[in-house]
C-alpha cells in the first residue's frame, strides 16, 4: 500500500510517498480503508515535531481519518467488515490503510460524508469538552470566539450556537468573518486593535462577553480578557497566533475572573469516559441533522505536503481534509 512516511521530521520535506506492507490489526484493533484524512494546525505541528508530544520515527502523519473497514481483530465483534468509520491515532492516517484501536473507532452517521467525518472528533470535542466542561457555557450568555473561521473556532461557533449561546466570531479578513457567520455565529468582529474593545462593547450592549474561546492568543488576548464581564471565563485553547501572549495576573482579580486551560489529549487520557460520552452525543446531534462538521480545502493524496503547509499557514477555513480516495 502507499503511505506518507519520513525518517525523521525536520521538515515537511522529508516526507515522502512510499510502498509499505498493508499492517494486520491485533486483538483489538482495526483496519481502515481511508477515504478521508484530516490535516489541521496541530496535525502538521506533530508531524514536523513542534508538538507537546513528539511522535517516533519513521513517522506516517494523519491523526484523524474517516473510512471503511477493512480487517478485524479478533476481539472486535462490534464492527463489520464494510462499515463506514471514524477513527482517532496518534499518525499513521495518511496511508491506504491505518489501524486504530477499537476503543477509537466509532461508526458514521449516514448523514455525514468520510469528508466531514474526519473533521469531526478533534476539534469539536476541544470545543465541546471547553465551552461544557470548562467553561459551563450557559444559554443566553455571549461567546466570543477567536479564529472563528478555523477548524476548532468554527466548532466552536457551531456549539455554541446550539448551545443557546449569543456568539460573536472575531476573524482577520471579510471573508473569514462572513464564513463565520454562514457557520452560526450571530456577530462578526475585526481583529484591528485601535478601538477594538469599544466595537466589541456595542456588540455586547455595553458590558462584555461572559465566555472567550481562543485557539489564537495573539495580540487580542489582554483586552479581550480585559472586556469580560465579572465573572467571565477565559478558555486558552491553543497558540496559534505566534509567540505566546502574556497576561498580568491582577487582571483575574479585578474581574473576578477565570483563565482555563483546554486540552484534549490530556482530558481523553485522565477522562476517556466523560469524552466518549462527549463524541456519541456529538455523532447524535451529527445523525439529527443539527450539526455539519465544517469542511475547508480538499486536496489529493499527492498533494499531501502542499495540504500540510496549508494547514500551517492559518489561511484555511474550516477543517483542511486530505482525500485519500476520491468519493
Amino acid at each position: 500500500m502507499k503511505a506518507v512516511r519520513a525518517e525523521k521530521i525536520d521538515g515537511i520535506d522529508d516526507y515522502e510517498m512510499v510502498e509499505v506492507a498493508t499492517p494486520t490489526p491485533a486483538m483489538d484493533g482495526v483496519l481502515i480503508e481511508v477515504h478521508a484524512c484530516g490535516m489541521g494546525y496541530v496535525d502538521a505541528l506533530v508531524a514536523l515535531g513542534g508538538y507537546q508530544v513528539k511522535p517516533p520515527v519513521p513517522f506516517t502523519p494523519g491523526l484523524e481519518i474517516a473510512g471503511r473497514v477493512a480487517a478485524l481483530g479478533s476481539g472486535v465483534s462490534r464492527l463489520n467488515p464494510g462499515d463506514r468509520v471514524m477513527a482517532y491515532g496518534f499518525g499513521g492516517g495518511l496511508a491506504q490503510y491505518a489501524l486504530a484501536p477499537n476503543s477509537s473507532t466509532w461508526i458514521i452517521p449516514k448523514s455525514l460524508s468520510f469528508a466531514e467525518a474526519a473533521a469531526l472528533r478533534t476539534n469539536y470535542l476541544t470545543a465541546y469538552h471547553g465551552l461544557r466542561d470548562r467553561a459551563a457555557l450557559k444559554p443566553r450568555e455571549r461567546l466570543l470566539v477567536f479564529g472563528a473561521s478555523g477548524g476548532v473556532g468554527s466548532a466552536a461557533v457551531q456549539l455554541g450556537r446550539l448551545m443557546g449561546a449569543e456568539v460573536i466570531a472575531v476573524a482577520s479578513t471579510e471573508e473569514k468573518r462572513e464564513f463565520a457567520l454562514a457557520t452560526g455565529a450571530h456577530h462578526a468582529l475585526d481583529t484591528n486593535l485601535a478601538s477594538w474593545r469599544d466595537r466589541l462593547k456595542a456588540i455586547c450592549d455595553g458590558v462584555g462577553p461572559d465566555v472567550v474561546f481562543d485557539p489564537v492568543c495573539g495580540h487580542l488576548m489582554e483586552p479581550a480578557f480585559r472586556s469580560q464581564v465579572w465573572g467571565g471565563r477565559y478558555l486558552v485553547v491553543g497558540f496559534v497566533g505566534g509567540p505566546i501572549a502574556k497576561l498580568p495576573v491582577n487582571l483575574p482579580l479585578m474581574k473576578g475572573a477565570s483563565l482555563i486551560g483546554v486540552d484534549v489529549r490530556q482530558f481523553v487520557e485522565f477522562e476517556r469516559e466523560r469524552a466518549d460520552a462527549h463524541i456519541a452525543e456529538l455523532l447524535r446531534w451529527a445523525a439529527d441533522g443539527r450539526l455539519t462538521p465544517v469542511v475547508g480545502r480538499r486536496f489529493p493524496f499527492s498533494q499531501f505536503k502542499d495540504a500540510m503547509n496549508f494547514a500551517l499557514s492559518g489561511k484555511g477555513i474550516g477543517r483542511t481534509v486530505i482525500d485519500v480516495v476520491s468519493d
